[in-house]
């Protein structure tokens, strides 16, 4: 056990002195301290001197220490000695992963990577990226040059791609997830298979799960685009199917994500994953066909809502609103916010359910559902529907 750590520790100490170190991830956390998640460690230099930059990251903070080469060596050991299962360590060249097992055995694992150079070195207030430009699938999708450079024209999929994973990675440890020994991923309507790719990377690469993830896409020539591309990454955990989400039965979902989901397909979306008992639902709405038809102007409102964008704003708010209240009610807690727009819709709202354990305030959530609806004039809304089919409310 000790040898393969001093085999590690040596690696590390050899690429900090040959400045071929990349970065360094702490994962697996094993620790006491109430919410740190992981710890991500990379160099600058302070005031001409080389440093190591350690993030903590916590489920609701970060807290950044900056030490020197030898103190930042020996806060490693430490960490590893006593608070983390996985330390992920990327050199120029080569991947270098250290692992210990519940019985306290440690594994060395070391492959080829797939960072060729180092950037400049950035300052202390350089953003933490979720990913890194060095990941082979951002290459194989052209996000990045064969240098591993980002190209222009895809900087806005790049900031989009790094916010994903973000959100995720906050659900995700919200869920639990981290502790299950398989994690079940279906992305609805995948596309060109950027943010599956990215998802399968992160879990795996980053967080060292084993996870399963499906993108399902109605378009064959894309389906078989990125299955394709599958392949070429030696990515068996990854998979593209044809399909959507009205037709499409997946085996189980842990993640269930459908971010180009037109308007009902949003509801059928969610619903789905409330029905698989997803820990995750992710939607990205568009479109809000449904119910503004049904919609009348409360008196009040009507000098206002006379506008045809403001009646169009007002029915986008109205269902999101009332998606989020039925997720609440189905047991998850639900935000609604403002997300990177997508390249096939404008809109850039984000709707994320976290399954939470405990009774929900049904009873509460789904007289307020009521009572919007009564205020609007709204006779059926779709989720609500789909819902009230498997019983939400009859126990009550």
């Amino acid at each position: 056990m000790e040898g393969q750590s001093e085999i590690f520790f040596s690696l590390l100490g050899e690429c900090l002195a040959g400045n071929t170190f990349v970065k360094l991830i702490l994962g697996k956390y094993c620790g006491t301290e109430p919410g740190l998640d992981r710890v991500f460690v990379r160099r600058l230099t302070l005031k001409g001197r080389e440093h190591l930059s350690f993030l903590y990251r916590y489920q609701t903070r970060d807290i950044t220490k900056n030490l020197s080469i030898p103190a930042g060596i020996a806060a490693i050991r430490e960490l590893c000695a006593t608070s983390f299962n996985n330390a992920h360590l990327q050199t120029v060249g080569e991947d270098i992963q250290l692992s210990r097992s519940k019985k306290g055995k440690c594994t060395l694992q070391r492959g080829k990577g797939a960072v060729r150079e180092i950037a400049p070195q950035e300052h202390d207030r350089a953003k933490e990226r979720f990913l890194d430009l060095g990941r082979p699938f951002l290459k194989e999708l052209g996000v990045v040059n064969a240098q591993h450079q980002l190209i222009p024209s895809m900087a806005r999929k790049w900031k989009q791609i790094n916010k994903f994973i973000e959100v995720m990675d906050h659900a995700i440890g919200d869920a639990k997830l981290k502790e299950q020994a398989l994690v079940r991923v279906v992305d609805f309507g995948s596309g060109k298979g950027y943010l599956t790719f990215a998802m399968e990377d992160y879990l795996r690469a980053s967080l060292g799960l084993t996870a399963t993830v499906t993108g399902v896409e109605l378009r064959e020539d894309l389906v078989n685009l990125c299955a394709k591309a599958a392949q070429r990454l030696h990515l068996d955990t990854l998979s593209f199917v044809r399909g959507d989400i009205r037709s499409y039965t997946p085996k189980g979902i842990d993640i269930m994500i459908a971010l180009h989901a037109c308007d009902m397909a949003t509801d059928y979306a969610i619903h789905l994953g409330i029905r698989s008992g997803a820990s995750i639902i992710m939607c990205a709405p568009c479109c809000h066909k449904q119910i503004r038809p049904q919609m009348h102007s409360p008196e009040l409102l009507k000098p206002m809502l006379k506008h045809g964008i403001h009646m169009g704003q007002e029915a986008e708010m109205v269902t999101d609103s009332l998606r989020g209240l039925l997720l609440e009610a189905s047991g998850y807690e639900t935000q609604i916010f403002e997300f990177v727009s997508l390249e096939h819709t404008s809109k850039n709202k984000m709707i994320l359910g976290v399954k939470r354990e405990g009774a929900a305030r049904q009873a509460e959530l789904l007289a307020q559902i009521r009572g919007i609806k009564e205020f609007y004039g709204i006779r059926e809304h779709c989720l609500e529907t789909l819902l009230m089919a498997d019983g939400l409310g009859q126990s009550g």
